[in-house]
């Protein structure tokens, strides 16, 4: 048996035993019936089917002959614990159930030659079985549905005699029709197989434990583990798990009762493995997972300290290893069987523990078998049957039991046999496989570090197996979590190994990396070492070979010094491009503007700052910065002169300025550090270009410039006072803005807000230079700043000419106004007119750009400056304007009648904070005319002040022909205005403000009357009442003056009227008041028979109600007036 292999669990361990059933009497390759049969039984079994193994089988195959029953122990020695084959024989060999299918209908004319055919062919089944306990059973295929039980007379007759001469229990024969249900059939045979195959494992269980009365504990406990493993077996073929569990927990019990020795150690160890397993396998099956943890943390805890032979200790580290990676591949099974695992519970911790074994193993390999040694002849290891007949004994003492093995010198020469077998075992590839399990299983559950940690050991075994470029692919990706970390220590074990695998592949580029960050500020190592690696590192840049690593393979550095060679050719790669930013190198780089926004008229200064940390100076012959705008890269190169090269001293920060001029278009642009370059070795060797992207810093400058501003704050500032600059402290500025000239001319804005709602607002803008030369192009861009509200751009119009109101294709903004030239000194006015049509605050931008010249650095350039002022205006709603229609008694109206005047009352009220100038008002009207003779404005040439109102009064009435009965538009109210403080040619405001709708109604009769303005007591007071027909149609008018006890009147008290359409009919009465003061006319009742809809109260709403009736005067005698 191989080395290797000898640690695998057995198939038949590690499967789910099922129920084995053996299938005679089908010839699955001839039979299209039988095939279906069998597909039926075998092909896309269900998860709800019983769990049966079947095997087609010929009719007289030999099954494994049965040995002779014992009838005593007494003298009987067992020569191990269990057979390598037996559980194999049980689950593949020795079926539970054979059965036998014959093809016979129960009306075939041949039935009794059949009959006695099928008893003979089962006669042979049971001959073959002769001495075992498996069940027997008959399937009768047939072509027709049988009916149902008692119906088929014939049938019950044939099964019964066929029952008596094949010696066949009736539950053991079947019928199997191949019709169209053939798998429900089949499935019904199925569970009938599966109780018979019970019933036979209950039966070997009772024979199994039918033998404990005649074992003894002296002698035979080796038989009691065996027959406790058996019938857990047999309980599991019966799918009587729990049980099952018990009895494998007992037969690992009893297995660590056994008398342990030198010779038997490992077939302890190796079966209380096989139970172990069994028994964690069927706790994650009854989702008791704590108990299959618990069962094996006991079970590592008893066997770790049975070693065994000392000079197979290599053969203990591998069992412990198979028995963590055999429990860590049972939890992920589990697992991926829907069982929830945590972070510090895993499978992860078993693959790697089973790693750590593994590299146990290879160390006691390597001290125990290196004797170079030939393999011994005859082969110790072999067997005649090819394998052991027990589990976990030696193959040249099979069978021994004592505690002394029977020939030492045969000992020892299978020890060594096992030791060169060790010796050709690849542990490398175990060690990466197990590790590289524990690998996927940490990062499936978020344990970042120990994945890093493990990856680093498979990192190293690949270093071992040397395969060099997998080692140096899984290092360099662990690195970076330690750069990020900060584990300077075990970056630095990582970055050694990782420097060996570089220099056994003659990889110069990574070579040189490792190099860089070994001589470093991470770097743990000594100073010595740093010189020795400094060293190389010149050697490497100077085209020569570098001295071996210390710790290497001395084959593989003959190799390696063969591959270096190869590389120093002539024809070798030169030059090498190195990205630094994620390393943390020997030189260090920061670069920084000195401000972050120079003007184009002043030199852009930047300083690049280098420091080196390896134990040596270190020259380098070119450094050379690249910026976002590339025509500035040539102004920031520091290149060495002909053989001198620019050294850096360690720990000493060197700083290198830089000048340039900003072009005049870049106005306006960021200019970025995009890299720094430093060349390092000559074109006569090799040159390597460290590369540092946008201003320098490495992985580890982020913490360090925060560990610096923290400090300097706890400290205080006194950092900066020391003559040596502090290199933490150093801050990064990566981009700088060219901006433009500061401008040297002052913009006044003058104006009186807020501005009011469609006037011609005034701002008057007042620009003068300071410079100390000519202005040249000056233009002023005004109006609306742009990016406010879109509808602000389309209510707000701009223009420079205020001497008439701009209209609404007026632009929101003027650019690019020309206003000449300007003198030093010299000042200049404009004004800009801004009309709002919507109220709201707006901010206005008023930008005055010009040229000028100025010298920078000794070059004359031309700079364009500007000068931006803004100012926020509100506007505001002049005046509120509302009117409202009243009869000619001033009552409000909700209708106005046709052809009757009334009146418009318009009242302006001022909201404006500065006086307005009311110049004129005018009304356009639509459907309604004037009363009177001429419209004439009342409200000319008037001042209103804050909050002071003005009002106006028209008659009008609507014409005849006016269709009533509808709403209908009236017109419009316009008003000129303007502010009074504006010059008097200013453009006047004209703003319009629609009139309120009416309803129209028509009355059929219209009265009014003629009264005097007032009565005296006791004067006759005439009253004439006028009353018109308004309508097509004579009308008769019932009138009745009603009494009143303030006056006495002389007329007509009752009247019946008829009143043609279109005239008019006078009623005169006298009125004699009798009380002073105001007082209530009689009230004229009046009715038309003819409309009886029509309310009294709207004829009578036009006729006065009240008058003012003045006390009786004394008249005054001549005699009265000579005293006066």
């Amino acid at each position: 048996m191989m080395a290797g292999s000898q640690w695998e669990l057995p198939p038949e361990l590690c499967c789910r035993p099922m129920a084995f059933v053996a299938l005679t009497g089908l010839d699955v390759v001839y039979n299209a019936v039988h095939r279906a049969i069998w597909d039926a039984f075998c092909a896309n079994r269900r998860a709800d089917r019983v769990p049966i193994s079947f095997k087609v089988l010929p009719g007289d195959h030999e099954y494994p002959k049965c040995r002779t029953k014992r009838t005593s122990y007494e003298w009987y020695i067992p020569k191990g614990i269990l057979k390598t084959g037996w559980m194999n024989k049980h689950l593949n060999l020795v079926p539970a159930l054979v059965v036998l299918f014959y093809e016979l209908d129960w009306d075939d004319p041949q039935w009794k030659e059949k009959q006695s055919e099928c008893a003979t062919k089962l006669e042979i089944v049971r001959t073959s079985l002769q001495g075992r306990n498996t069940k027997v059973a008959v399937v009768l295929i047939q072509k027709k549905t049988p009916l149902p039980p008692g119906e088929d007379l014939v049938a019950s007759e044939r099964a019964s005699a066929l029952c008596t001469a094949c010696d066949l229990s009736g539950k053991s024969l079947f019928v199997l029709p191949h019709t169209d249900h053939l798998v429900g059939y089949i499935i019904r045979l199925e569970n009938a197989f599966y109780e018979h195959a019970q019933t036979y494992y209950y039966t070997e269980i009772r024979r199994v434990k039918s033998h404990k009365e005649f074992l003894n504990k002296t002698t035979h406990q080796l038989l009691f583990v065996r027959h406790q493993f058996k019938i857990a077996f047999f309980s599991e073929l019966k799918q009587d798990t729990q049980n099952a569990l018990k009895y494998y927990k007992t037969a690992y019990s009893l297995v660590h009762e056994l008398r342990a020795h030198e010779t038997n150690m490992l077939e302890i160890k190796t079966m209380a493995g096989l139970i172990n397993y069994k028994i964690c396998r069927l706790c994650f099956q009854h989702n008791t997972p704590l108990d299959a943890i618990a069962q094996f943390r006991k079970h590592i805890d008893m066997c770790k300290k049975k070693i065994g032979s000392a000079e197979l200790a290599f053969e203990h580290a591998a069992w412990m290893s198979k028995q963590f990676q055999s429990f860590g591949e049972l939890f992920d099974e589990a697992i991926k069987l829907g069982l929830t695992a945590i972070q510090t519970q895993n499978p992860g911790f078993y693959y790697q523990q089973a790693a750590c074994y593994s590299q146990e193993r290879k160390q006691l390999a390597q001290q125990l078998c290196q004797a170079a040694v030939s393999f011994p002849s005859p082969d110790p290891l072999d067997t005649q049957s090819g394998g052991l007949d027990f589990y976990g004994q030696r193959p040249w003492r099979q069978g021994h039991q004592s505690i002394d093995p029977p020939d030492a010198e045969k000992e020892k020469i299978g020890i060594l046999a096992l030791q060169i077998k060790e010796r050709d075992v690849l542990h490398s590839e175990l060690i990466i496989a197990l590790l590289s399990n524990a690998v996927a299983q940490f990062k499936k559950y978020k344990c970042p570090r120990m994945k890093s940690h493990l990856m680093v050991q498979m990192g190293e075994e690949y270093y071992h197996a040397k395969d060099y470029t997998k080692a140096l692919k899984l290092l360099d990706y662990v690195m970076c979590d330690y750069r990020t970390e900060r584990w300077w220590g075990l970056l630095t074990a990582i970055l050694t190994t990782a420097l060996r695998c570089a220099y056994l592949m003659a990889s110069i580029k990574d070579y040189i990396i490792y190099c860089m960050e070994l001589l470093g500020r991470a770097s743990t190592l000594k100073e010595e070492q740093k010189s020795r690696i400094e060293k190389n590192l010149t050697k490497v840049l100077m085209n020569e070979v570098p001295d071996a690593e210390p710790d290497c393979d001395q084959s593989a550095v003959s190799a390696a010094r063969s591959l270096w060679n190869d590389r120093m050719a002539p024809a070798g790669l030169k030059e090498f491009t190195i990205e630094v930013q994620d390393y943390i190198p020997f030189i260090q780089c920061k670069a920084r503007f000195c401000s972050p926004s120079f003007h184009v008229d002043q030199p852009i200064q930047l300083q690049v700052f280098l420091r080196v940390d390896c134990p040596h100076p270190v020259s380098f012959n070119k450094l050379a910065g690249s910026l976002s705008v590339k025509k500035y890269n040539q102004w920031c190169v520091v290149e060495s002169s002909g053989k001198e090269t620019v050294s850096l001293l360690p720990g000493k920060t060197k700083c290198f300025n830089f000048t340039f001029v900003a072009k005049t278009e870049d106005v306006g642009k960021k200019v970025e550090m995009t890299g720094i370059e430093v060349m390092l070795g000559r074109d006569t060797g090799r040159c390597v270009f460290l590369s540092w992207r946008g201003g320098g810093g490495d992985a580890a400058s982020g913490h360090e410039a925060l560990q610096a501003s923290r400090s300097s704050r706890r400290w205080g500032r006194n950092v900066e006072t020391r003559p040596e600059l502090n290199w933490d402290c150093l801050t990064m500025q990566q981009s700088t803005m060219i901006i433009s000239r500061v401008p040297k001319i002052s913009v006044q804005l003058s104006h009186q807000p807020p501005a009011l709602n469609n006037e011609m607002y005034c701002i008057y803008l007042t620009v003068q230079s300071h410079e100390e030369s000519v202005a040249r192009d000056v233009k002023l861009t005004a109006g609306l700043k742009p990016g406010q509200d879109a509808n602000l751009g389309q209510t707000t119009h701009v223009t420079l000419d205020g001497s008439k109101i701009c209209d609404d294709t007026a632009p929101a903004l003027l650019p690019d106004v020309p206003l000449g030239d300007l003198k030093p000194g010299e000042k200049l006015e404009r004004c800009v007119c801004v009309r709002c049509v919507s109220i709201g605050p707006r901010v206005f931008l008023f930008h005055v750009g010009y040229s000028i010249d100025t010298t920078v650095e000794g070059r004359q350039i031309v700079c364009k400056c500007h000068k931006d002022e803004t100012v926020t205006i509100e506007t505001v709603v002049p005046f509120e304007v509302s009117a409202k229609y009243v009869s000619i008694k001033f009552e409000p109206l909700d209708q106005v009648a046709v052809d009757i005047p009334f009146l418009l009352m318009t009242d302006i009220v001022s909201s404006s904070p500065w006086p307005l100038l009311l110049a004129s008002s005018s009304l356009q009207l639509l459907t309604m005319v004037s009363n009177t003779a001429q419209l004439k404005s009342q409200l000319q040439e008037v001042v209103l002040q804050t909050g002071e109102s003005a009002s106006e009064c028209f008659c009008l009435r609507f014409p005849p022909l006016t269709n009533s009965n509808n709403t209908v538009a009236t017109g419009q109210y316009l008003i000129s205005w303007r502010r009074k403080s504006s010059s008097a040619d200013g453009p006047l405001i004209q703003t319009t403000i629609t009139l309120p709708h009416v309803i129209l109604e028509s009355v059929p009769l219209y009265i009014h009357a003629d009264l005097p303005s007032f009565g005296r007591v006791r004067e006759s007071l005439p009253v004439r009442y006028h009353i018109e027909n308004r309508t097509s149609l004579v009308q008769e008018v019932e009138m009745a003056v009603e009494p009143s006890d303030a006056f006495m009147f002389s007329g007509l008290k009752q009247v019946r009227l008829r009143i043609l359409p279109g005239s008019e009919q006078q009623m005169l009465y006298n009125y004699y008041p009798l009380m002073a003061g105001y007082q209530t006319l009689p009230q004229l009742n009046i009715s038309l028979p003819r409309f009886p809809a029509t309310n009294m109260h709207t004829l009578r709403r036009f006729l006065p109600q009240r008058i003012f009736v003045k006390p009786q005067g004394r008249q005054l005698d001549d005699a009265s007036i000579a005293a006066a």
